[in-house]
């Protein structure tokens, strides 16, 4: 059976920001999804120990108050986050994950910051992005590629978009779009997708990186893209987060 008719561990996070360095979570989903049975999700509403910036709240929802009311501890619920994931990724189910650099490495970066073990130091995650797929079979597109982008493009459906649930769902099923309209990926074993990404994410990051460095008003941006897929490396020992 090849890996995109086996089941997916599709995970989401919604945050306060958008640097994987600083940015807390707000809620997070593992979901599973396919292999001929019903997707269950688990989410968790997070209690980041911060104010959430009204630009945050804008994109999901989540305000200070609310998380503070309804969200749980952070360092109980990175914990289970990462627990879950682990688990998936020791059933040998890859995590989908939408722009997973971002997730990951905010995941991990949160981990170290309650006293948490990180997912890698748990188990070997293999990962799908479908961000990097969809650049990789289709890299002249016009347009940008975010999730509700891909969905618009592979006709998948999405209707709570910056819910963790519904993002979470709907990267798994634009992934299993690309694969079964790209059959050759599906001709991979699952280890190699994987490596065959951290090659394809490398690319695509060093082109952006390209286009920002001889871009009028965007050169500054240049030295902000990073190479790294699926995770950020993380710091140095003694350098607080």
């Amino acid at each position: 059976m090849t890996w995109h008719r086996s089941p997916f561990a599709g995970f989401d996070l919604e945050t306060t920001g958008v640097d994987p360095e600083t940015s807390r979570i707000v809620t997070g989903s593992v979901v599973r999804y396919g292999g001929g049975r019903p997707t269950a999700a688990r989410s968790w509403v997070v209690d980041p120990g911060v104010d959430i910036p009204a630009e945050a709240t804008a994109v999901h929802g989540w305000t200070s108050e609310a998380v503070r009311s309804a969200g749980r501890p952070a360092a109980e619920a990175v914990e289970e986050i990462t627990a879950a994931l682990a688990e998936e990724a020791e059933r040998g189910r890859p995590i989908v994950a939408m722009n997973a650099q971002f997730d990951l490495t905010l995941l991990d970066r949160e981990a170290r910051r309650h006293g948490v073990t990180p997912l890698f130091d748990r188990a070997v995650p293999r990962v799908i992005d479908p961000r990097v797929l969809d650049k990789k079979v289709d890299r002249f597109r016009r347009g940008t590629r975010t999730l509700s982008d891909l969905c618009r493009h592979y006709v998948v459906t999405l209707d709570a978009a910056h819910s963790s649930d519904a993002d979470a769902v709907a990267a798994c099923a634009v992934a299993w779009k690309i694969a079964n309209r790209h059959r050759w990926l599906t001709r991979l074993e699952l280890s190699d997708l994987h490596e065959q990404q951290v090659h394809w994410a490398r690319e695509q990051a060093e082109g952006l990186r390209e286009h920002f460095a001889r871009t009028d008003g965007k050169q500054e941006l240049a030295a902000s893209v990073r190479l790294d897929w699926p995770l950020i490396p993380g710091p140095r020992a003694g350098v607080a987060l």
